[in-house]
């Protein structure tokens, strides 16, 4: 069996990433990949402009700290005012562009104004310095860089960046196409009567949800039964269009799993189990396309609802996000201070649900077993527990937050 590490190594290099491009709307590109660095072609902010709803003058008309000076114009966002002469104010409001002549604003707590006949008096209760409250042209973004780089995942912070600099369209991957389909006559759906020996198929709900939030195409060809030609039926029809196969149960070694004999008459298997716990039976290959050339990747995960989760998380996220052309594919993991003890250590690489509490420490879900999805439902995250380690309360332990895990 391979490592955690060793098998995900495996995985990432054996993704070819989507050839195929399309361009989007900006609105329309969040969990999309880029394909190509975007460059500004404009400074941010594109002049000089106030951060403060206040007065704009020249520091130097203002020593003492109690400077009288008339209003000579208003200034809103939006509108370009005059060049500001000596011994006058320009009332301005917040990202309105700075006038020619001012070098610094003074904020409006620290004005007062007077109505006057022949025109509002401002007095400037502060010494500013050249400066003070003045956004610069381009300190956040110069024209000409770089600011979003092939590979990067889109946010909502990456699209706001885009439009900053006036990208009203973005080239992204296509989004991946992704088949999915469920194995074990024992299941069936949320609705049906629950027959005796039967259980209700929570695998579904899981891994669509997870497919949905990395932006997949997915097609669900639900239940399949426990037979072998079922099962190689539904393989060979699933590669003709998709990208990746992802199937859950039916991939340990009874005589009703047949997915790895169905796989490797359909394709072929590559990896087969993995050093960890939950999640050990986890199968990686492909199927041959019968209808043209080429072949659609296979990952096969466990049918324990805990396990199929964790291994997920831990191989088929990185899968896709490399296979869209991700090049930053883990997740990150913190040392943070175990409030339990872990007594009995385990051969393979452990993966433990655990809460952050309130003093900052984690607690561990008191059952660990892998058909109790609740722990995932409870917890923050999981503990990266290598082979052969116990925990003792107070340790420090690799955390990796759902946060992390889930978009």
């Amino acid at each position: 069996m391979l490592s955690a590490a060793d098998a995900l190594d495996f995985l990432l290099s054996a993704v070819d990433p989507i050839a195929e491009t399309q361009v989007l709307p900006t609105l329309e590109a969040n969990g999309r990949v880029l394909v190509a660095p975007q460059i500004s072609r404009l400074d941010v902010p594109p002049m000089d402009n106030t951060q403060m709803d206040g007065y704009a003058v020249r520091a130097a008309d203002c020593v003492g700290g109690a400077a009288r000076l008339k209003v000579a114009q208003r200034i809103p966002a939006g509108q370009v005012g005059q060049e500001l002469q000596p011994g006058t104010a320009a009332r301005i409001f917040t990202g309105a562009m700075i006038p020619q002549g001012a070098d610094t604003v003074v904020m409006q707590e620290q004005c007062e104004l007077e109505k006057a006949e022949d025109g509002d008096i401002v007095t400037i209760r502060h010494s500013p310095r050249a400066g003070e409250w003045i956004r610069r042209t381009g300190e956040d973004i110069k024209a000409g860089s770089v600011i979003l780089p092939a590979g990067a995942r889109l946010r909502a912070q990456e699209l706001g960046l885009a439009a900053s600099v006036g990208l009203a369209d973005l080239p992204v991957v296509r989004k991946p196409r992704v088949a999915v389909f469920f194995t074990g006559d024992e299941l069936v759906m949320p609705g049906e009567s629950l027959k005796p020996g039967a259980i209700y198929n929570s695998n579904r709900f899981t891994l669509r949800g997870l497919l949905e939030s990395l932006g997949c195409d997915i097609t669900d060809y639900g239940i399949v039964p426990d037979s072998l030609q079922a099962t190689r039926d539904t393989l060979r029809r699933a590669a003709a269009d998709h990208d990746l196969i992802i199937t859950s149960g039916g991939v340990s070694v009874g005589e009703e799993d047949h997915i790895k004999p169905a796989v490797e008459a359909e394709g072929r298997l590559n990896l087969w189990q993995i050093a960890i716990k939950p999640g050990k039976p986890l199968a990686f290959g492909d199927i041959t396309r019968t209808d043209r050339n080429g072949r659609a990747y296979f990952i096969g995960l466990p049918g324990n609802p805990v396990s199929s989760f964790v291994t997920f998380l831990l191989f088929v996220r990185p899968f896709i996000l490399r296979l869209q052309g991700v090049t930053a594919v883990m997740p990150r993991a913190f040392d943070v201070r175990a409030d339990f003890a872990w007594t009995k250590a385990d051969r393979r690489n452990e993966f433990l649900r655990a809460k952050i509490n309130e003093k900052g420490g984690l607690d561990l879900f008191a059952n660990q077993g892998s058909a109790v999805l609740t722990s995932t439902v409870w917890g923050d995250g999981l503990i990266d527990n290598p082979p052969g380690r116990t925990i003792t309360q107070g340790d420090l332990v690799r955390f990796i937050p759902f946060s992390e895990l889930l978009y």
